[in-house]
């Protein structure tokens, strides 16, 4: 197994944008985020910046409605159906 490590961005443009999209959700949870090193965050606001990073990749669709029962006549049942969209 090798210790290589894999979190560098092959493609230099995609630097910028990933700091542009790394601001905006820090802005969106309220974390004031700088340029360069952010020694001053604590491990909370850095995890937060990169959870709201997440949650706007992959978001949670879900979709809810009753459905006639199978099995009881007259009967309904709530149906939730839950998906996750990575793009």
């Amino acid at each position: 197994m090798s210790n290589s490590n894999n979190n560098q961005i092959n493609v230099p443009q995609a630097r910028e944008a990933m700091d542009r999209f790394k601001m905006q959700a820090a802005q969106e949870v309220g974390v004031n985020l700088t340029n360069g090193y952010n020694g001053h965050l604590t491990s909370r606001e850095a995890g937060s910046v990169g959870g709201q990073m997440v949650k706007n990749i992959c978001p949670v669709r879900t979709a809810r409605y009753d459905r006639q029962s199978r099995i009881a006549i007259g009967h309904k049942n709530k149906i939730k159906y839950i998906a996750t969209i990575c793009i």
